[in-house]
């Protein structure tokens, strides 16, 4: 069993210039791959990509809802060695017997004063 941190980053919103990339989608293609490499680096596993709400302040008393792509990383803190549950040995429970007369219902109510 491993033990785990995580660290959540805003995704990029626009994609760098560079000489390779010539398209819209090539450049933030390129920026996503580099800032996950860089993550990559320092030992971080990308996971995914959520889009969450966010409630922000619009005017000055008003709110609005808006949406933020947010990239998920996590990185191994440490590893547990695992744990094995082996079942327990239960011993039968003892038989008992109770002698009772034969043929006759057992009496309700208090017990007798001897």
């Amino acid at each position: 069993m491993s033990l785990f941190e995580y660290k959540i980053l805003p995704a990029p919103r626009r994609g760098e210039k560079s000489r390779e990339a010539k398209t819209t989608v090539d450049r933030f293609a390129l920026t996503l791959s580099q800032q996950i490499n860089a993550l990559a680096r320092d030992g971080w596993e990308y996971l995914r990509a959520d889009t969450l709400p966010c409630d922000e302040r619009s005017g000055l008393t008003g709110t609005a809802t808006h949406f933020h792509a947010m990239l998920v990383f996590r990185r191994k803190l440490l590893d547990l060695p695992a744990v094995v549950v082996t079942p327990m040995a239960v011993a039968p429970l003892p038989t008992v017997t109770v002698d009772a007369p034969s043929g006759a219902a057992p009496s309700l109510g208090p017990a007798p004063i001897r």
